[in-house]
């Protein structure tokens, strides 16, 4: 079973700014995954032509199997939250997870986020600036594989640092009780092995995602609890679209 996971920048291209629907499916495509966590997905957007590209990114993977979770509803400038089970018929954007594998269970998280302004340095050494931060969600799906169930989770952490960590440490606590084993995917926003020292769950893929034109940091990650089994490395790749590289890992869960 090969795990993926992608923010994808609602599709569009650092090269050109644009998003293009037939290379975003192409993308996805060479990535082959069975399972995709996806991350800043667009849902009837128009800087995205209207698209689902959840649905968009089954299609190129032949996966029958896919959930988006709106985080945001409205279009960029006048969003609104939409965190949780509460999903807009409108316009959105938030995470999702494409699964080849059938889907027994989907599971949905909301992840607390700061309620006023904080200051955060977007440089190091730079000046803070005051930003709000986002609604937070997680999506799990419990995916029958070809050597047993793993249970699957996607979220895309807070760019705030520290309260990321927060958001991850709950997120985890969220699954003690959850059979094993399980797997934990998305663009975190913590760096390198920050992710395994705060949940003591171990890294299935180390490389280096961001930015994707000369990575310089893993933001992304996929982590593990439980008997699974990570058939290579694993490795980032440059898809030519979004701001981060796709990471993904071959793996064998044993459940």
């Amino acid at each position: 079973m090969r795990l993926a996971t992608f923010n994808i920048l609602h599709g569009r291209s650092p090269v050109d700014g644009e998003v293009d629907l037939d290379r975003f499916a192409a993308a996805v495509a060479a990535l082959d995954a069975d399972v995709l966590a996806l991350q800043e997905v667009d849902r009837d957007q128009p800087r995205s032509h209207g698209a689902d590209l959840t649905a968009v990114a089954a299609e190129a993977l032949g996966a029958e199997h896919h959930r988006f979770v709106a985080t945001l509803a409205g279009t960029p400038g006048v969003w609104t939250a939409a965190t949780g089970e509460l999903q807009p018929d409108t316009a959105a954007y938030g995470i999702a997870l494409v699964s080849r594998y059938p889907v027994v269970g989907w599971h949905t998280r909301t992840l607390a986020a700061l309620p006023g302004p904080v200051p955060v340095s977007f440089r190091r050494g730079g000046p803070p600036t005051l930003v709000h931060d986002e609604p937070r969600a997680a999506l799990a799906a419990d995916v029958e594989g070809p050597d047993g169930r793993l249970a699957v989770v996607a979220t895309h952490l807070t760019f705030v640092p520290g309260w990321n960590a927060v958001q991850l440490r709950r997120l985890v606590a969220s699954l003690a009780d959850h059979d094993r084993p399980v797997a934990l995917m998305g663009d975190l926003n913590l760096r390198g092995h920050l992710p395994e020292r705060l949940t003591g769950w171990r890294a299935l893929a180390t490389a280096e995602t961001f930015p994707a034109d000369a990575p310089r940091r893993q933001l992304d990650h996929i982590l593990a609890d439980g008997d699974v089994v990570a058939l290579g490395p694993g490795e980032a790749r440059d898809t030519g679209l979004s701001d981060h590289r796709a990471l993904f890992v071959d793996i064998t869960p044993r459940g």
